[in-house]
């Protein structure tokens, strides 16, 4: 079909045109006789057709065999593989006897942890079954992206706090919330392999084009990775006791900041599709790297563990500064067309 199949345009009573559909795509969206189609004009020359609404979601399932020799960080990883495929019911089934209750727990934990809309609808002796019920329709891409976005932005600002104060409490907290940001992290990669698979929930979900997907993705990745210098920031609250000199902190929160606006702009371009806001995001961005790089200077350290401490913070906010960078890229890759637009 993608190579384009030939149809003839027929006249049925006095005044109604008619074009046969394909039926290999009647098959593959599972239409039947008198279910509605929406056609849409594209332009001056296309028409796009799609299902009026498909509320119900297909169902796909599938079983994990588990061995002897299979450990549950293995069978997790299978989990969540199937997860961001798109799969909504997942069996858990021993392969002989019975599975551990060890073992159980860790991957009914884990999987409601990790996974929005996860449940454990059946659990017996040899079987788990986890069953997706969250709707494709219930969260938008979109919305699911802010609330990570702002879980993220939470994360930093209290990392950097949490090493300031030499808080460890308030530095548990942050590693804690990087299971949150993995979960709409997850959601939204099944989202968006959902919507690969399924062009017709591309609106539904709050996208505009299929080859937006990609972009998505990505951005999801970068801000995912900025959630984990802001854990790996935390940790040094935990692992090094050792205060970091009071002027330099400022100056590193003062940066921080500066970076967050930052991303806040390339988000905000990426929603309202602002090919000039990403470009003016990236400038900002790249400057900060530019300025990070003298952080250091001036200042004298009580100790090499001091020293090393401030390089490592310092460190994980230049890459920060990059993801944000590599974000407003991504939008202006989405959205240059725009400008080409406004000079037309």
């Amino acid at each position: 079909m993608r190579e384009g199949e030939t149809r003839k345009v027929q006249v049925t009573g006095k005044s109604s045109y008619i074009v046969s559909i394909p039926k290999r795509w009647v098959e593959e969206l599972g239409l039947k006789p008198k279910d509605e189609v929406m056609m849409v004009r594209q332009g001056i020359s296309s028409i796009q057709i799609m299902p009026k609404r498909i509320i119900k979601q297909q169902q796909r399932d599938a079983t994990i065999h588990v061995g002897s020799k299979s450990s549950a960080d293995s069978v997790l990883r299978d989990i969540i593989s199937l997860y961001l495929l798109g799969y909504n019911i997942i069996n858990i089934k021993a392969e002989q006897g019975r599975l551990i209750p060890e073992f159980k727990k860790v991957v009914k934990e884990s999987a409601r942890r990790l996974l929005m809309g996860a449940e454990v609808t059946a659990d017996s002796m040899d079987n788990i079954t986890i069953q997706v019920l969250l709707n494709v329709m219930e969260l938008s891409i979109d919305n699911a992206l802010k609330r990570m976005l702002l879980l993220t932005k939470s994360m930093l600002k209290e990392a950097l706090v949490a090493l300031k104060e030499a808080n460890a409490e308030l530095a548990r907290e942050v590693i804690a919330g990087d299971d949150e940001v993995d979960r709409f992290s997850f959601y939204i990669v099944r989202q968006l392999n959902i919507a690969v698979e399924n062009e017709y929930l591309l609106a539904d979900m709050g996208l505009s084009k299929l080859n937006h997907c990609l972009d998505y993705r990505l951005i999801v990745k970068s801000i995912e990775r900025i959630a984990d210098h802001a854990t790996s920031i935390a940790q040094q609250t935990l692992e090094n006791g050792e205060r970091i000199d009071e002027e330099i902190m400022n100056r590193m929160i003062s940066i921080s900041n500066e970076i967050l606006n930052v991303l806040d702009e390339s988000c905000l371009a990426l929603f309202k599709m602002d090919a000039h806001g990403a470009k003016d995001a990236i400038t900002k961005a790249k400057s900060i790297i530019e300025r990070e790089r003298d952080l250091m200077d001036g200042f004298r350290y009580s100790s090499d563990t001091a020293l090393y401490k401030v390089r490592f913070v310092a460190d994980n906010i230049r890459r920060i500064a990059e993801y944000v960078s590599d974000i407003g890229e991504l939008v202006l890759n989405m959205t240059i067309e725009q400008i080409l637009k406004d000079r037309a």
